[in-house]
């Protein structure tokens, strides 16, 4: 298979990531800007205005999961700006780990989806500051490779737990994404209110997918090169999965319609405490990042929505409706969003992936 050229791109960024195993940084200019990211995220056409400003792109480190870089930025790594989602910013806001935003400085705050505003604990805590600017929103979603599997064979998501797939599986390393689909599977769509009794049930279902999984995947480029070469044929994957892997020619498709839906998430950049670096250019780089322009690309490459009402409202309907963007009501009934979760109920959650993924 050719690797296309951000794919190219992803490789590098994972490689540089795995190398970094320092808790600090290599020293640099104080009117810096460093941003703790997910691999990828560098890429300069998702920040053309701060390119066109500073003319170089700001300092960066990677993470592979939230879980990682909460403990990352607990043990005093330092950066300005940070990329969490949804679930997780209330606990690293509890943490003391965040500097409140002035929306004063940030020029597209009033142009946020409103759908995302009401999110409750997303954008702000209840005496009203604000905490994260959202940026893009997507999907993990049923990802099949149609050679090998017939669309009638995951009609269901409890296809992850059909033995027919067994070593054939692949879900990400991710305990939001893990228990999003076992949610789902088990027929909950708010999974803020979970009971003990259906914490048990999605656990238990994540241990019958546990006996098929060929890897838990913990970037793009991992699970794009696992499905690429057949080694997987099944796997509960982000937009960009496929769109990757359809640029290469490789025949997988997304199961939007799966009979119990699929899973959306938020995700949006913070101010980390104790930054370094410079605010004037922490501020222009998220202006840069939630610009309505940046919609056309973030839809068109990554199959990802933008957070900006004005540039989701620019994109092209052809486009929208190819992504699946097209008919937002009949996306948002069959889909559940990964909202903020109360602290006790994901470290529960946390823990107990953790022994599923070790068979216990």
């Amino acid at each position: 298979m050719s690797i296309s050229y951000r794919t190219g791109k992803l490789l590098v960024a994972a490689f540089a990531a795995a190398l970094s195993v320092s808790t600090a940084l290599p020293a640099r200019a104080s009117d810096g800007l460093t941003v703790f990211d997910w691999s990828g995220y560098e890429e300069p056409a998702f920040f053309p205005a701060y390119m066109e400003k500073h003319e170089t792109p700001p300092d960066f480190a990677f993470f592979g999961d939230e879980e990682e870089a909460f403990q990352k930025l607990r043990a005093g790594f330092k950066a300005d700006v940070a990329h969490p989602c949804s679930q997780s910013v209330a606990k690293w806001r509890e943490a003391g780990l965040l500097e409140p935003l002035d929306t004063s400085k940030l020029r597209n705050w009033n142009d946020v989806l409103p759908g995302f505003k009401a999110m409750k604990g997303l954008m702000t805590s209840e005496d009203g500051t604000a905490w994260l600017i959202p940026f893009e929103w997507g999907n993990t979603v049923l990802t099949y490779r149609t050679d090998t599997v017939k669309p009638e064979e995951v009609a269901s998501l409890k296809a992850f737990a059909d033995p027919k797939f067994k070593d054939r599986v692949s879900i990400g390393d991710n305990v939001d994404d893990a228990y999003a689909l076992a949610s789902l599977a088990i027929g909950l769509k708010d999974w803020s209110q979970m009971t003990d009794e259906q914490f048990k049930e999605a656990s238990d279902f994540l241990r019958q997918v546990h006996q098929n999984i060929r890897l838990y995947w913990t970037d793009n480029t991992e699970l794009s090169q696992a499905m690429a070469s057949g080694e997987v044929d099944l796997a509960w994957a982000w937009n960009e999965t496929s769109v990757t892997l359809q640029a290469d020619g490789v025949p997988v498709e997304m199961k939007r319609d799966t009979d119990e839906g699929l899973s959306t998430w938020v995700c949006g950049y913070v101010r980390l405490k104790g930054g370094e670096g410079s605010e004037d250019k922490a501020y222009d780089y998220l202006n840069a990042l939630t610009d309505p322009p940046v919609a056309n690309y973030m839809v068109e490459s990554w199959g990802y929505g933008h957070s900006n009402a004005k540039g989701m409202a620019a994109v092209d309907p052809a486009l929208l409706d190819q992504k699946g963007y097209g008919d937002i009501d009949k996306f948002v009934k069959d889909t559940l969003f990964q909202s903020p979760l109360p602290t006790e109920l994901r470290q529960k959650m946390i823990a107990e992936f953790e022994k599923i993924k070790s068979g216990y």
